[in-house]
């Protein structure tokens, strides 16, 4: 079936003039790709630029590529890539910091806090369900860019530390490191939140 080709049969019969076979890469990709550059540049129209700007960086180099890495370790190393040029132009045109507050609203892409169960279905429930998504997503904006990319690498498109470390340009032990770092701040940002939202829960209650 075509849905298990793998990415570098698809590329090889996308070199020999298969277009199809480009279209379902994207088709497998683009998703988490977007997700990945929605986070990292926290605008989604940035994000839809930069993504169709990955594909077709991908169009280009598709003669030049020479399979020493699997084709989502390059089509990643595109995207990231890609951010980190974007985030150095933003540097030079606005004083505004990358860790300022986000203009993307965390319905534009599945947030991380979907990882986290609701029990409770109601209308207050999923309002709290929104503004603790909204915090996730600051508190990994708010994080240094370069452990921001091995976070978002990792939990949103599920790459191994190895394909991270070509991906960074970094050895392995080096975004592990990132990783453990990353994961620090963001449970503390959480501890953060559930305190602000129990004491506001005990204010309520004591009246």
């Amino acid at each position: 079936m075509a849905s298990d080709e793998a990415d570098e049969m698809l590329i090889a019969a996308y070199r020999a003039g298969d277009v199809r076979a480009f279209e379902r890469l994207v088709s497998r990709h683009e998703k988490p790709v977007w997700n990945f550059l929605r986070r990292f540049v926290r605008d989604a129209t940035t994000a839809e630029d930069l993504l169709q700007e990955v594909f077709l960086r991908v169009i280009k180099g598709a003669d030049e590529w020479k399979g020493t890495a699997k084709f989502s370790t390059w089509l990643y190393t595109i995207a990231r890539n890609l951010c980190v040029d974007h985030s150095r132009r933003a540097v030079h045109r606005v004083a505004a910091s990358l860790d300022g507050p986000s203009h993307a609203s965390a319905e534009d892409a599945p947030s991380l806090q979907e990882r986290i169960p609701s029990s409770a279905p109601g209308a207050d429930d999923l309002a709290a369900d929104r503004q603790t998504a909204a915090r996730i997503d600051q508190a990994v904006a708010a994080l240094p860019p370069e452990q921001r990319e091995v976070f978002l690498m990792r939990e949103v498109m599920e790459m191994p530390f190895a394909e991270i470390a070509v991906a960074v340009g970094a050895t392995e032990p080096t975004v592990k490191s990132r990783m453990r770092y990353a994961l620090e701040k963001l449970r503390g940002a959480l501890a953060e939140l559930a305190n602000g939202n129990a004491g506001i829960n005990e204010s309520t209650g004591s009246g």
